[in-house]
């Protein structure tokens, strides 16, 4: 098991941001002085604690690049002196880090977040990790205690809209969408969340093993610079170095931009023995594989509608600078 530890203002908001990936957390305070802190200490600004919180996970099924992901989408980083409506030093925001590898990870995300102008300027701070102290058991776990309440200060508190601000047309942003590790605990949306973003083909085409009609779809005729990525998840799975025009009426690569994102298996439907292609961390049913006259011998048959294109000049903008070096050469 692995620890993290992030301030991001209240921690009763934090520990509610990192509920969904199904981690143990505990609330507390770090970074100050005096030991074993109570709350009205530590709201006084007198001890340089910070509200924060704690972490444990199992870096085999989770990993650290998606905490970073999560720990930014849910403050305000260019604010030095609190967080939205709570105001004082125990409320800035901060990563604890426990080892050289969490130091750099962090730096990289500030950089990257910096280059994709998501915010113009990060305040948080990036300090090594002190003795983490639990806050009073009434704070533990608030928003289930106390869910009326809670989602009542939450609400106030202007965390909500001044999130929702920030990432407007950010809402696809991946912060490490080239790391395997990344992607370790991805869970794809629920159906009636998937029906709701996707248009109904990709949705029938992605969930259902559908098939888009030739010639008729987006991407088959497309000669744009960029990477295509999964339409549920994001994972990057194409080049449109590796694209070409096969005379089938559908995209056709040569081969994955990231062949561990990609997943085949044995497809015996309509009387025939294919090889189907699915994205590997959503699930997503892509198209077909066949052998043919290619570079590589093999041809990618993929729908347009389990795709997105992400061209070369949003790369950076959306989390995917790391690829801009393919069309650089």
């Amino acid at each position: 098991m692995a620890t993290a530890i992030f301030a991001g203002g209240c921690f009763w908001c934090m520990e509610f941001a990192f509920s969904f990936l199904g981690v143990r957390t505990r609330v507390g305070y770090t970074g100050g002085t005096k030991e074993n802190p109570t709350y009205q200490e530590v709201c006084s600004g007198t001890t340089g604690h910070f509200e924060a919180i704690e972490i444990t996970y199992h870096p085999a099924s989770l990993s650290y690049e998606r905490l970073l992901e999560v720990f930014f989408q849910n403050i305000d980083p260019t604010d030095d002196g609190g967080q939205f409506y709570d105001r004082g030093e125990q409320y800035q925001t901060a990563i604890f880090y426990t080892d050289e590898t969490q130091k750099q990870l962090a730096l990289e995300a500030k950089a990257r977040l910096l280059n994709a102008g998501i915010f113009p300027r990060i305040e948080t701070k990036i300090l090594p990790a002190k003795r983490f102290w639990p806050a009073e058991d009434y704070h533990q776990k608030y928003y289930k205690k106390c869910p009326a309440q809670f989602q009542s200060y939450h609400k106030a508190s202007g965390r909500e809209q001044g999130v929702k601000k920030f990432w407007q047309g950010y809402e696809k942003f991946r912060l490490f969408p080239e790391r395997q590790q990344y992607w370790l605990g991805y869970k794809k949306p629920a159906p009636e969340s998937l029906k709701t973003a996707l248009s109904p083909l990709s949705y029938q085409v992605t969930q259902h093993n559908g098939t888009e009609p030739a010639f008729n779809n987006e991407y088959w005729n497309n000669h744009e610079a960029g990477i295509y990525v999964d339409i549920v998840s994001g994972e990057p799975l194409f080049s449109s170095l590796d694209k070409f025009d096969s005379g089938t009426g559908w995209p056709s690569f040569t081969q994955p931009l990231e062949p561990q994102n990609i997943a085949t298996r044995t497809d015996t439907s309509h009387g025939m023995t294919r090889t189907e292609v699915r994205s590997r961390h959503a699930d997503s049913h892509l198209g077909h594989l066949f052998p043919d006259n290619t570079p590589t011998g093999f041809r990618y048959c993929i729908n347009s509608a389990a795709l997105r294109l992400i061209p070369k000049n949003e790369l950076t903008r959306l989390g995917y600078g790391a690829y801009l070096k393919l069309f650089s050469q």
